[in-house]
């Protein structure tokens, strides 16, 4: 009998514990900018290191007045790094490349940027404007790391995407027109899908 009770109550509690992580879900973040807002959904699951590098950004309001500074219709925008005059900010050191977690660089799914370095992402990210699989990884190289996806406002990061471009202190596809990012905050409670 006794035995019996501890097992009931060590498995209550396990449930209890596990609870509010499945209630909750995965980690959502919205995305504030001067264009519109849009909605991230993170895959803590497939890629722990990238999504907790971002929050970890995120929370610290690292992204609060950057800009996307990179916009090339039909491929990608990316942003995070500088702000409008195009001074980066100084980012924290790069982690370790999560390309190869299942998750691919298809049309509105989040990304890490990186130089050629494969261990060379930090703050920047990006999202894809159209099926960019060229950017997954292959067996004789890495890819650029996917951690999540846009489930809210893909019309916004479309309408990004159209920006009228040009060279701005020696970088090409600037937005002739900055679109700033005003604030990212995680979600309490997540937007259907």
């Amino acid at each position: 009998m006794a035995f019996s009770r501890r097992l009931v109550l060590a498995l209550g509690l396990a449930f209890a514990a596990a609870g509010p992580a499945i209630a909750a879900g995965p980690t959502q973040v919205k995305v504030e900018t001067s264009a519109g807002d849009f909605v991230m959904q993170l895959d803590e699951v497939r890629a722990p290191l990238t999504v907790a590098n971002f929050l970890k950004y995120v929370n610290d309001g690292f992204y609060d007045g950057t800009i996307f500074h990179r916009v090339v219709n039909g491929f990608v925008i990316q942003g995070g790094g500088y702000t409008p005059d195009m001074t980066l900010k100084p980012p924290r050191p790069a982690l370790v490349n999560e390309s190869g977690n299942g998750l691919s660089n298809k049309r509105g799914s989040v990304a890490m940027a990186r130089t050629a370095e494969p261990h060379s992402a930090d703050s920047q990210f990006y999202v894809n404007l159209a099926d960019n699989l060229a950017l997954d990884p292959k067996p004789t190289r890495w890819g650029y790391a996917v951690f999540g996806e846009v489930v809210q406002g893909l019309d916004i990061v479309d309408e990004i995407g159209h920006r009228v471009t040009g060279n701005k202190a020696g970088m090409q596809d600037v937005p002739v027109e900055p679109v700033v990012i005003r604030k990212i905050t995680v979600l309490k409670t997540p937007v259907a899908r």
